[in-house]
């Protein structure tokens, strides 16, 4: 009866931009509130990946592995060697190479965007030895073996991670700005101070420069990359495609997960304004309270942290129940979280995918319509998600 199922839904998808290998193991099916959720095993063997991006024309995906790694996983699931062209990354803690995403004119400039934690130099800002987040770009090759003319387009200053905290998410808006987000390295009073890129969400042209209308810019002491500021370890982010606004998730410290819609200048206000607690049950030491003045709140918290990761709006007709939905990755608890809305108010909530005990670190919509998500682990796994029909 599985194998039934399998080959109907191969049959199924064979017009669509991506399908599951012949090798791939049989669907897997789950009670949901609107019908059952089946999940393919597109491919297996990934160390510790991080981040995926779809390549037109039904050339497959890359994904990003934590060690440096980027692979190709070709449209039937076999996965390429590592690419050449790959920055060196500092592969310590949580720090590594982490998100992808391609050009929003990549079928003409071939252009993919890497963010990656990049280590100290002795006698630069911070110390030797610690590591923050950049950003670069190359060309991906027509034979898809390597990334030509890598440049680094973007470094966090100063460089004060020892290997906590990196945010990393890569966002385009629809007028082709580039969004970073940058978590505070475990250095709480950075994400308020405006002369360093700690606890910020920058934009930037594709290029690296600074916008002139950014909000910061000219004041003195101030980073003028900074978009927004106040916050911990944003590592979920996406554009909601009906109103394009920037959406944000990032990791409370013990308890306070958070969702933000993110606005120009503001102050989201970590750590004076926080919903969670030290690891060891004490209150953070600045924290006035789950407010401080001046700053915005959470648009969503989780009091109890699922660990939040990465964040997709579901916006295609193949499975309409899921339609203006959100889904957002949980590495604490191991599910995939689904978000329903009453204009951007969160309304329901729906925890899928907990049966297969993994921690979830990215969730993206495919071409077909179909969720893709990656799985943190030494033998990490990427699957394709959808509802039975």
């Amino acid at each position: 009866m599985l194998r039934k199922t399998f080959l109907a839904t191969l049959c199924a998808s064979a017009v669509l931009a991506l399908s599951a290998p012949a090798s791939a193991a049989p669907v897997q099916q789950f009670k949901a509130e609107d019908g059952t959720v089946e999940v393919t095993t597109v491919t297996r063997g990934l160390e510790r990946p991080w981040s995926v991006a779809f390549l037109p024309e039904q050339q497959g995906m890359l994904v990003t592995e934590r060690p440096g790694n980027l692979r190709w996983v070709k449209a039937d699931g076999k996965l390429s060697a590592p690419l050449s062209g790959v920055p060196e990354v500092w592969a310590k803690g949580q720090g590594g190479l982490l998100d992808v995403v391609l050009s929003p004119d990549f079928k003409q400039d071939r252009t993919v965007y890497l963010s990656y934690a990049e280590a100290g130099e002795a006698g630069e800002a911070g110390e030797d030895g610690k590591a923050g987040t950049a950003v670069g770009r190359g060309q991906l090759s027509s034979d898809m073996t390597r990334l030509d003319n890598f440049d680094v387009i973007f470094r966090q200053q100063p460089k004060l991670s020892t290997g906590n905290h990196f945010g990393s998410r890569l966002v385009f808006d629809r007028d082709g700005y580039l969004f970073i987000t940058l978590g505070e390295n475990n250095d709480r009073p950075t994400a308020q101070d405006l002369d360093k890129l700690q606890g910020k969400i920058v934009r930037i042209y594709p290029d690296g420069k600074v916008p002139d209308d950014n909000p910061f810019v000219g004041q003195k002491n101030v980073r003028p990359e900074i978009w927004s500021y106040g916050l911990r370890n944003p590592q979920g982010a996406a554009l909601n495609p009906w109103n394009g606004t920037l959406w944000e998730n990032e990791h409370g410290p013990k308890g306070g997960d958070e969702l933000n819609i993110i606005e120009r200048g503001k102050n989201y206000g970590w750590p004076l304004a926080t919903h969670g607690d030290n690891y060891s049950g004490a209150p953070i030491p600045e924290a006035q309270g789950k407010t401080a003045k001046g700053t915005v709140g959470p648009h969503h918290v989780w009091q109890v942290s699922p660990g939040l990761s990465g964040m997709a709006f579901y916006d295609n007709d193949r499975f309409k129940a899921w339609q203006r939905n959100a889904f957002v990755g949980a590495l604490v608890s191991r599910d995939l979280i689904r978000l329903e809305f009453d204009g951007d108010k969160v309304v329901h909530e729906e925890r899928l995918l907990g049966e297969l005990k993994e921690r979830i670190r990215d969730v993206r919509q495919g071409p077909d319509g179909f969720l893709y998500v990656l799985t943190d682990d030494d033998d990490g796994a990427l699957y394709k998600v959808g509802l039975k029909q």
